[in-house]
Order: structure tokens, then C-alpha cells, then sequence
């Protein structure tokens, strides 16, 4: 086999492929033996039926036909390692040559990675946020885990702001109710919002026994985004009690003696993962830099693809929220040529930084231990809520263990794009990122498995910050 690459493009490559007929015969005799399985000819059992009389049968061109699609493939492959380029797509192959007992050669058009030739990114200068943990964060926490061990008791007063109520709620449109948009006994919290826009309004000053009336959009349901006709019933008025903040409440909801050895681990694990957020950021900010220090040839079609995922993905999200495409851009104050543009922008360097990944660890040969392989999916199982196993035979089974391997890669490459970076917080302190943990501490500069610490599942995404 013979092949030769035209470079149509930085990132679009033909291949042309000569094949010698010779080279088909393996191909050729496993399609007589194919297509005699699937005819009957008197005076042959089937699968035994000689090729010549198949040739009479069926026609030559058939039995070429079979075999060509089944060489193709594997052709192709081998046209591409001979020149080493690096599919991003799947191939337009034609056949431009099939000649009997002569020669088979075809085209393959197909967008490839581009060549690119990285900065120095040794010493890369990056700059983030600081950590900053205030008392009212502290609070904050201690505050819900006091709700969480709260009770409620009724009361006869009207309800306010926080109080907990129970209430039946029915919606109706032209006089008619609304199928699914009726509850009965249900549990809510005046002011906590995230149902339906007016609930809380027409709550507040309502006792037990009272009924208000209002209008408002629906989130969810056939009738989504339509304006209806709410009536709600208030069954129960109740107030929260909260427990006293106390060393004995620190021993009730917690493995500590005092309030005060309490609020320290607070204190300690909310530090331990604004440290996370900043690595995040970090992150990002890396790769931002190094973005802007090199240029790089994307593939249309990979970014057209990408655009079309990341649309399909907001649009079942908002789906799932019981929001319009119109109601999110009016919330994001976006027109929709903003958000396109935006969105443009955020896929482009997405993609960008997977290729540069890609290429950090193609130079720095970075490899996959089949351990890494299995943790990787047990975390991503996890991520989904899925079955281990059942993740796992996922994978296998639609061959997307290359793509789980691609992942894995990147988080690496990032790891030791971070690592070779010097980052600094606002206040021009050296953030520390090789020794950081996944529970967010900071380890021994020597610890074992410190290079994977601020690996990341989903790198390529962190350029959409």
C-alpha cells in the first residue's frame, strides 16, 4: 500500500491510497465465504458454495463491493499512521479507482490536530483571587446545622418572612384546572422562593384557615411558561425552634465536646475548600495565559460540533428547571446574540486548551496506569450517579474508554501545566498547588502522589471561566 497526504488545510488533511490488488485477496476470499453463507444455490449446502459459481450468481462486482467496505477501514488506519496525523472526525473516503485484478485507491478527506509548536511555559505567571473566610461564613454554617436540628411548633399568628407553612395549592386557566399543577398538605418556607413567582407575597399575613389568590407562570408541565390562576390555602402557620448554641449542641450535632472546638473544624473546612475554589482558579487562569501566548488553527467542524452539544445541553438544563430559552436570557440580562457570541468564544477556547493539553502530553510522554483508568471511572460513575458497573460496562461497551484515557491525559498535562507555573493571590502570596489535596489541606512537599493533586476530570472546560 502506498499513500501520499495534501495538507488542505492546518487543520484538514487529504489522504490518497493506493492499494495493489494483491493486498485484497484476504479480503476478497472472506467475502465469497460471507456471501455464501447468505445465498442458496441447488446442488450446494449453503456457506459451500464455490466462488466462480458466486461470480455467476451474484456478480463479481458484488464480491468486490464487500470486500472493499471491509478493507477500508483498516486501510485508512494505516494510511493515517504512516502519516502520522491525528484524526478529529470521522473521514470522507471515496473510492476514485477499482480496477479488477489492477489496483484499488481511494480518498480519505478528514480534520486532523494541528501542528503546534508550544511557548515556554516554565515559570507561566498567573494571578487569582484571595482566600477570603469571614466570621459571617462561619455563622452562616453554624446557622444551618442549628435549622437542621430545629423543630417546628404552630402557631396562631399570620405568617411572615420564615416561618414554615402548610399549604394546599391549586392552579387553573380559563376557569378549567391545570393538570399537575395542584398540591395537597405541602411543606414550604415564606421567603425561601423557587417555586412559583407571587407565592411568597401572597402568603405573608395569611393565617391558618386563609386563602389568597394570584397569577403567575408556570416552571414546569405542558402549560410551562403560561400565565394561570393560583389559589393557595394555608392548613398550619408554624415557626422554627432552634436549639441553643451551646456545648451541649456542639456534642448533639457533631463529634466535638465545645462550641468552640466546633467552630474551628467549621472554620477549618470551609478554609479547605475556598483553597479548592482557588486551585479551580488557578486553574483557569493558567490556562488563560498560556492561551494567549500561542495561536492555534482550530478544526470548524470540532467547534461546530461542540457548539451544537453545548446548545442541546442548555436547552434539556433549562428543560429540567421548567425554564424558556427566552426566560434565561432575560434572567442573564443577554440578547441573543450575546449569548451565541459567548458561547462561541467559551467553545473556541475550549477546544483550544484540549489541543494544547494534548500536546503537553504527547511531548512529555505522559501515560495512563491501568489503576488511574479504574479510579477515573469510579469517580465519573459517582459524578453521574451511577452504578459503578454498570458505568463501567457502559464504557466498554460503546468503546469510550480512548475518550475516559483522553481525560486522564489532560488532567495530567494540566497537573504539571499548573505545577510549572508561579501563581500569586491578590495580595502577591505564592498560592501553593503542587502539595494541595483533594480534600483541600496542603501536604508534604514530598508526599507520595502529590503530581495528581490538582489533576482535573473536566480540564478542558476550565478555559470557559
Amino acid at each position: 500500500m502506498k499513500s501520499a497526504v495534501e495538507t488542505l488545510s492546518p487543520t484538514r488533511a487529504k489522504l490518497t491510497v493506493e492499494v495493489p490488488f494483491e493486498e485484497l485477496k484476504p479480503s476478497l476470499d472472506a467475502a465469497y465465504k460471507q456471501i455464501a453463507k447468505q445465498i442458496n444455490v441447488p446442488g450446494f449446502r449453503r456457506g459451500k458454495v464455490p466462488p466462480q459459481v458466486i461470480d455467476k450468481q451474484v456478480g463479481r462486482g458484488a464480491v468486490l463491493s464487500e470486500a472493499v467496505n471491509n478493507v477500508l477501514p483498516q486501510m485508512y488506519f494505516e494510511a493515517l499512521q504512516e502519516n502520522s496525523l491525528e484524526p478529529l472526525a470521522q473521514p470522507e473516503i471515496e473510492v476514485t479507482k477499482l480496477e479488477d485484478n489492477e489496483a484499488l485507491e481511494f480518498t480519505a478527506e478528514v480534520d486532523v490536530k494541528p501542528e503546534i509548536t508550544l511557548p515556554d511555559y516554565e515559570g507561566i505567571e498567573a494571578k487569582v483571587e484571595d482566600i477570603e473566610l469571614t466570621d459571617a461564613d462561619v455563622e452562616e454554617q453554624i446557622q444551618a446545622m442549628r435549622e437542621r436540628f430545629g423543630t417546628l411548633k404552630d402557631i396562631e399568628r399570620p405568617a411572615a418572612d420564615g416561618d414554615f407553612v402548610v399549604i394546599d395549592l391549586k392552579a387553573t386557566q380559563d376557569g378549567e384546572d391545570v393538570d399537575g399543577a395542584e398540591a395537597v398538605g405541602m411543606s414550604y418556607q415564606v421567603g425561601k422562593g423557587g417555586m412559583l413567582d407571587g407565592l411568597d407575597e401572597a402568603l405573608t399575613g395569611l393565617s391558618a384557615g386563609e386563602s389568597a389568590d394570584f397569577k403567575s407562570t408556570l416552571v414546569g408541565g405542558e402549560l410551562v411558561g403560561q400565565e394561570v390562576d393560583v389559589n393557595v390555602t394555608v392548613n398550619q402557620v408554624q415557626e422554627q425552634e432552634l436549639p441553643e448554641y451551646d456545648d451541649e449542641f456542639a456534642q448533639l450535632a457533631s463529634e466535638f465536646d465545645t462550641v468552640k472546638e466546633l467552630e474551628e473544624d467549621v472554620r477549618g473546612r470551609l478554609g479547605n475548600g475556598k483553597r479548592l475554589e482557588q486551585a479551580a482558579a488557578a486553574r483557569d487562569a493558567v490556562l488563560e495565559a498560556l492561551l494567549e501566548k500561542v495561536e492555534i488553527p482550530l478544526p470548524e467542524t470540532l467547534v461546530a460540533d461542540e457548539l451544537n452539544a453545548r446548545r442541546e445541553g442548555i436547552e434539556q438544563q433549562l428543560g429540567f428547571a421548567g425554564l424558556t430559552f427566552e426566560k434565561y436570557l432575560e434572567d442573564e440580562e443577554q440578547t441573543i446574540e450575546e449569548f451565541e457570541a459567548d458561547l462561541e468564544r467559551r467553545v473556541r477556547d475550549a477546544v483550544a486548551a484540549q489541543l494544547i493539553l494534548d500536546q503537553i502530553a504527547k511531548e512529555k510522554e505522559i501515560g495512563v496506569e491501568q489503576q488511574e483508568l479504574t479510579e477515573h471511572m469510579m469517580r465519573r460513575a459517582q459524578q453521574s450517579g451511577q452504578d459503578p458497573q454498570e458505568f463501567v460496562n457502559h464504557m466498554l461497551e460503546h468503546n469510550h474508554v480512548p475518550e475516559l484515557v483522553q481525560e486522564i491525559l489532560r488532567g495530567k498535562a494540566l497537573a504539571q501545566l499548573v505545577e510549572a507555573a508561579t501563581v500569586v493571590d491578590e495580595s502577591g502570596s505564592h498560592v501553593e498547588l503542587k502539595n494541595l489535596r483533594p480534600d483541600g489541606t496542603i501536604g508534604e512537599p514530598e508526599a507520595e502522589g502529590a503530581d495528581e493533586d490538582v489533576e482535573s476530570d473536566e480540564a478542558p472546560e476550565k478555559a470557559d471561566a
